[in-house]
């Protein structure tokens, strides 16, 4: 399927009667062969939600009039929707600070094909992931960032970024916090990674206080990044268990273990248009 060149529609409205035949009807009006469908009904919040992805070869609409063709459908239902195209792979930035794992393991899924994306630019506060980024062929950009230089840091991201023509950010443990204005300009396409702790254990060395403490579970969380800190719609999340037999350098061993697996999950979602974000959670399609 994913050799084939489509389209997938996600959509979210009001819930109501012949939402799935509407969009069917519309689409088999243009010829299409429909790959795959999901939905999800909400009935606390009265909302439906759709992922619909068809096949492009004998789909006789040309997409560049899709927009005008589906408006007076989505006009009806109250529709909020987009369409993105197979041929057109997101480009995505990633952040980086020190720890270099999460990046490790981005970079390793991109550079065998399992990210279906481009990665035009690392930026970093640091030096350290320089020697990865150069490996794979990608420019890296130390930014320095401080409490007196914030705006003017983020400034020169956001050049960086407009001009690399970004899709989606990835913090992959990043270790600043976005501004809200830096947020704003990216809402739900930035990606963050952090340990499953909170907000019992926040601040530093967390595992060594969930060390302290005697916790039984460790996990991991990625989830949008919006101005409230860590509070975005989560998107994955792992846990595993621990027991008295592991010590501090155990815990932070698998946490990283599942840092790097429920980022790349997200990752991986966000990039095949499966997550749709309202009332600051998430529905994951299949």
């Amino acid at each position: 399927m994913s050799n084939r060149h489509s389209a997938t529609l996600l959509i979210s409205c009001p819930d109501s009667h012949g939402l799935v035949a509407a969009i069917a009807n519309f689409l088999l009006t243009y010829n299409a062969n429909i790959l795959h469908a999901d939905q999800h009904q909400d009935p606390v919040e009265n909302l439906f939600l759709m992922r619909v992805q068809w096949d492009l070869n004998g789909f006789t609409l040309p997409m560049d009039s899709f927009a005008a063709a589906f408006a007076p459908i989505a006009e009806k239902h109250n529709m909020q929707w987009q369409v993105s195209l197979s041929v057109r792979k997101p480009r995505m930035a990633i952040f980086v600070s020190k720890y270099e794992h999460c990046l490790v393991d981005l970079l390793h899924r991109y550079s065998i094909g399992e990210l279906d994306c481009d990665i035009p630019l690392i930026i970093s506060n640091h030096e350290d992931c320089r020697r990865l980024a150069e490996f794979h062929g990608i420019p890296y950009h130390v930014i320095a960032v401080t409490k007196d230089n914030k705006a003017e840091a983020e400034a020169h991201q956001w050049a960086l970024l407009e001009e690399a023509d970004v899709d989606l950010i990835v913090l992959a443990r990043y270790m600043q916090v976005l501004s809200q204005k830096f947020v704003e300009r990216y809402p739900h396409r930035v990606i963050n990674i952090h340990h499953s702790f909170l907000p019992a254990f926040d601040g530093a060395k967390p595992y060594h206080r969930a060390f302290a403490r005697g916790v039984k579970l460790i996990g991991a969380t990625s989830h949008y990044v919006t101005e409230i800190l860590d509070d975005g719609p989560i998107i994955e999340q792992e846990v595993t268990r621990i027991s008295h037999r592991d010590d501090v350098e155990d815990l932070i061993q698998k946490g990283r273990d599942l840092e790097r697996i429920v980022l790349s999950r997200a990752v991986r979602w966000h990039l095949e248009n499966r997550i749709l974000a309202y009332n600051n959670k998430t529905v994951i399609f299949d």
